[in-house]
Parts: structure tokens; sequence; C-alpha cells
């Protein structure tokens, strides 16, 4: 197949793949034909008869599978953002191939033994090669060859569990969406809405997103149909009870293998927290304080409603008891909220404002589905830095959630630029102006700070580049980049009303503010109890049977203190992707631990001026820039001047 697309680096500005050329029937073949030259890569950097350097073996092994990572960026975007009957079936096929060529790199001995002989004087590289050492004895190098056998059998096994466990999901977002036939059912949502919602048959279909608490229970007036909405939300793809806990299980044995007393011990060492005991010191700070503002609430809402809330009421009720004590009703704000003004106005309005950069559409490059937009991005001196692409929209091809992922990684080693991508999941208005929720508007935010993080990489190796840092670490200059939503002059530059272009009265601005904090209990908790469940399937021990998912969970929130009746966790175990299908297993703290240095630097900001270019490219230089590349923690240091403490957390969720 000489025309197949991911023979060839992409011939395209920046390398961005051509998605007009992909055809499904290329990539088994691109991924055959990847390993395979990998593995003879990496066969002649093992049999090297030189002398190991950095050079001829970690810098090697940085320019290798140079085919595969072209066609693995693609199919897996596309599994998460546009998936098909076709995709899924391929990456059924291919997932369980990949872990065992990943195993077949990592525990190749010859390769190790050179490894372990590689020196240099270099910091950039001798922190690389400490990444290196750390990936390979993770990843079982030093085991024997019985352990090592035993090691690929569940290295496979988990990702055929990952996969199916994915699919369910991307399934169940329209499987068990609420369905109605009288569009009276869903009063209180908007008009535009409940247009949007209208299928060809006459029903009006209400697909699920990624989380418990559904954004209709805020809004539905009928406490029926918000029992439905909630009922369907925590009961989706209920195969995947079994599967989590089989994985769970699995993952015990492997920490086991590789030393470790836990699945939580073996994934936290690599992490900036380092240890079990760091993340439970900074966890039990939290619980106690979280749950007595929740119980609080709670009564509040129940005074409100005039009876005993349920899960399903508490949304509703909250937003009752918001528009009492600061009448400020949330759904005033969407006018003002215009998706393209959010974007220009408000995102790269306040990037320009930061960092110099600038942003122009170009129409003329194709995303892999009509509803991506792209944009170059140059720096304040007229150079091209990357491309950015918005994927803005949910469909059912799409999994739920909102992330960040490069389609081409910043490297000096390949005089690569970045090509990084956004996903959210809005509800594509039948017609006129897509209109965001206040919170719909953090996420784009928050999204765009990862992408802040991949454009601005400079760093030479792969490895290292843009968001390859820390779990705990990868999400704190996105949250950073929330602070601009409110900040005043950014606020005035986008939220503006769609049809009038008026701006946001400043008494509808004090109320949003003043409200941020409301709720805060509720918040924490549903997301510190989905922390504790994550982190109570990966403690584990070896040798675990594998247990009934539900009575698990339901003891492991009792256990750890969480357990609020009316505030169920952020994800169940049946739809909690992050920690079975995502990457971050015993790592759901890490947004909290990210928050810690997150809070820390707002604090810096708002000391320092805020909106400035002197802020910005202070921010950029000492962090952002940095990539991996070297310490996450020191390079926090360099910008704030100092380690973080715990007490800006604190007072920001108001748990002091």
């Amino acid at each position: 197949m000489a025309e197949n697309p991911f023979f060839a680096p992409s011939g395209l500005p920046y390398q961005l793949p051509p998605f007009a050329e992909i055809r499904e029937e290329h990539f088994l073949p691109a991924f055959e034909r990847g390993m395979a030259e990998q593995l003879a890569e990496v066969d002649a950097i093992a049999g090297n008869t030189e002398p190991p350097t950095f050079d001829n073996t970690i810098a090697a092994l940085e320019r290798s599978g140079r085919v595969l990572g072209r066609t693995a960026t693609v199919f897996f975007s596309l599994a998460s953002s546009d998936s098909t009957d076709g995709i899924m079936e391929i990456e059924k096929r291919i997932s369980p191939e990949l872990a065992k060529h990943s195993d077949a790199i990592r525990l190749n001995r010859a390769l190790w033994a050179r490894i372990k002989q590689v020196a240099t004087d270099d910091q950039e590289e001798a922190w690389l090669l400490e990444k290196y050492r750390e990936d390979f004895v993770r990843a079982g190098a030093d085991l024997s060859e019985s352990e090592q056998a035993r090691l690929r059998e569940l290295n496979e096994e988990l990702s055929k569990l990952s996969t199916e466990f994915s699919q369910n999901l991307i399934k169940a977002s329209a499987d068990s969406a609420l369905v109605v036939t009288d569009p009276k059912e869903l009063d209180g949502l908007d008009p535009a809405h409940i247009e949007s919602l209208r299928k060809d048959d006459g029903t009006y279909v209400l697909p699920l997103l990624n989380f418990t608490n559904q954004p209709g229970l805020a809004r539905l007036t009928d406490r029926d149909v918000r029992r439905r909405l909630y009922e369907l939300s925590v009961a989706r793809a209920p195969q995947n009870f079994e599967l989590g806990a089989r994985m769970a299980v699995l993952r015990a044995e492997r920490a086991a293998l590789l030393g470790f007393p836990n699945h939580a011990a073996y994934s936290v060492t690599d992490q900036t927290a380092k240890t079990v005991e760091a993340v439970e010191e900074m966890l039990g700070q939290l619980v106690a304080p979280a749950v007595r503002n929740a119980r609080k609430e709670a009564e509040a809402l129940a005074e409100q409603a005039g009876f005993e809330i349920e899960p399903w009421d508490w949304s509703f009720y909250a937003e009752k008891v918001r528009q009492a004590r600061y009448e400020f009703d949330a759904e005033a704000t969407r006018p003002y909220f215009e998706l393209d003004r959010v974007l220009r106005d408000g995102i790269f309005y306040a990037a320009t404002r930061l960092y110099g950069i600038t942003f122009t559409e170009r129409p003329d490059l194709a995303g892999y589905h009509p509803d991506v937009r792209i944009f170059e991005v140059f720096d304040e001196d007229g150079g091209a830095l990357g491309l950015f692409a918005l994927d803005p929209y949910a469909r059912a091809t799409k999994r739920g959630g909102a992330w960040m992922n490069n389609l081409v990684d910043q490297s000096y080693l390949f005089d690569e630029k970045p090509v990084v991508m956004n996903n959210l999941n809005l509800t594509k208005p039948a017609s006129g102006a897509t209109l965001l929720t206040y919170d719909e508007v953090n996420t784009a935010f928050h999204e765009f700070g990862h992408a802040l993080h991949g454009l601005f990489s400079a760093v030479r190796y792969p490895r290292v580049s843009g968001t390859n840092v820390p779990r705990d670490f990868v999400e704190y200059p996105s949250q950073v980049n929330e602070m601009w939503v409110t900040w005043p002059e950014v606020l005035a530059n986008y939220a503006k009303h769609h049809e009038t272009g008026e701006p946001m009265p400043a008494g509808l601005v004090a109320k949003l503010k003043a409200a941020e904090q409301f709720n805060q209990g509720f918040k924490t908790v549903e997301y510190l109890a989905a922390t504790l469940l994550d982190w109570a399937w990966h403690k584990l021990a070896e040798g675990a049977e594998v247990p009934d998912a539900e009575a698990f969970e339901t003891a492991a929130l009792e256990a750890a203190g969480i357990a609020v009746r009316e505030v169920p966790p952020r994800y169940r175990t049946n739809y909690f992707a992050h920690i079975f299908a995502g990457g971050y297993s015993a790592g759901y703290y890490s947004y909290i631990w990210s928050e810690v240095l997150d809070a820390e630097s707002v604090a810096w900001f708002t000391e320092n001026g805020g909106l400035t270019r002197a802020n910005g490219d202070h921010f950029r230089r000492e962090l952002l820039s940095r990539g991996g590349g070297m310490d996450p923690l020191t390079a926090f240091g360099n910008f704030r001047g100092r380690a973080a403490s715990i007490e800006p957390l604190l007072a920001r969720r108001g748990l002091g």
C-alpha cells in the first residue's frame, strides 16, 4: 500500500495529519508496518557493537517508531472523537498487539543492558535518561523470564478490558439516553435546547455526559423526569462494573509482581506525590470539612424544597437556593456566553494579552470531522508557533467529557512544531448560536490551558514534550488558565449578549462572582468520593478475589468517611473512564493535588498585577516551556519563588 498516508510524513503545514486522505483500511497495515519497523530499529540499537552513548541509545530510541507514532496518534484521536463500528473493531484487535509491542521493547534485556551503561553530563539528557530508566524498571525490565511472561499476559488482558470498557461507554451515551415523546417533560430547558434534542421519529433524546450529575438535573422541573435521568446516569454500561473490578484485581497482581504492595503504590512513585502517604495526608485534610459543608448545604436545600431531597433533587434546589441567596440564576448568563465570542474574545484574547500570541483560522486545513476548526498560532514576533484544533460538539461517535491531545509533539530533535487539539462536548443547536453554561466556559478555558502547555513546549525530545509530565502535575497549568474566565478585563471583552452585543450587566457579573463559592461542599464531596473510590480500587492487595463492584463502592465510601447519601461520586465504577480507560488509575487525586499549585499560582498572578505580558512571559519561560524536561516541582519553585502550601486551596473551596 504505497499510497498509505501513514507511511511518510504529512506534507501539510506543521505535519497536520492528512485526514481527507485517511481511510479505515489504512490503519491495520500502518500499525503492522510501524510495529515491525520499530522492533527492527530497537534490535539495531540493542545489537550495536559500539559502546552505549546517549545518542546511539536514548536519542536513537527517541528517533524510532515514526510510522507507528503517526498511526497511533490519529487512530486513538478518532477512537475518542469520531469512532465507528470499524474503528471499534480495529481498536479491539490492535490494543493488545500494542501492549505486546510495548513489552517487546521494555523487556528487551540487551537494550536494557545498554541503557544502564549510558552516561551524560548534559542536564536535559540526564533527566531524559533517568525517565527512560524509570520507564524500563516500572515496565519489568529487571524481572525474571517467568515473571516477565506473566507480566506480558497481564498487560495484554488489561489492554483488552480497557478497550472494552471504553467502547461500552461510547455506546452507553446513546443507548442510555433519556428519551421522551412529550417535550413538556423537558420543561425547564431552554426552548432552543429542547428543539436540538428532537429526532426524526418525533422523540426527544437527552444523551448522557460522562459524569453522574447531568446538567439537566439543574433545570428540569418534573421531579420524576429528573429521577429517570439520574437513574439512567448512574446505571449506564452495567457490564463495566465487572470489567472495572476485574481490572483492579489484575493491576494488584501486576503491582505485586513489580515489587509494590498495591497498584496505588506503584502508580504514585513516578508522580510528584511520590508516596501513598503523601496523597492520603492531603486528602485527609479535605474530607471532614468538605462533608461538613455538604451536610449544611443539604439542610438548606431540604428547607427550600420542603422535603428530604434525593440525589436527583440537589442541583435543581441548589439553583433555587442560589437564586434566593444571591439573586443569581445561572441560566441568565447563557445568552452572554456564545461559543465564538468565548473562543476569540475570551480564550484567545487572554492568551494574546498574557503571551503575545495571535491566532488565524485556517479553513483550508481539514480535521477528521466538519465540526473541527483549525487555527494557526503565531508568536508576538510573527514567528510560527503551531496549530490549534478545536472539536467543540458532542455526537454519538464521541466519548463524553473534555480533553486535550497532541496530533504532533513539539521537539527540536525532529524540528517539529506542535499541533494540539481540544475536545469539548457542547450541545450543537439545531440552528442559531451555540450558548454555553458558565461551567462549559470554565471547561473551555481549562482545556486551552492544556493546549498552551503543548504549544509553548520548547524541548529537544518528544518523550518530555508539552504535557508529557507527571499525571499529578499535568492538570496544574490548565487549572491556572481558568482564572481568566472572570478576570474583569477578559470577561468584559467576551461576555456580550449574542443578539444585542450588550455587555453582561455589572449586577449580573457581581452576582456571578458572589455565587462562585456556593455549593462548594457538594462539588468537593462528589470529587473526593470519586477520588477515594479510585484509591480504594487500587489499594487492593495481590490475591484479592474480584469483588461485587456495587457493594465494594458502598463499603469504600463509608470507610473513607465520604458517604453522603445525597451526593454520589462524580464517577461511579461503571463509567469511571479516567481510571479504567484513561490512564488515571490511582491518579484521580491529581486534580486536587494540582489545584494546590494552581491556587498558589493564581495568588501569584493576582499579587503581581494579573493579566500582563511580564507575568505571562515568566509563567511561559519558567514552567510552560519546560514540558517534562526537568523536575516539575523545581519548575514550579522557579516560577513561584517557593514551595506550595495548601492554604490558598482551602480558602478557595471554603474549607479553611
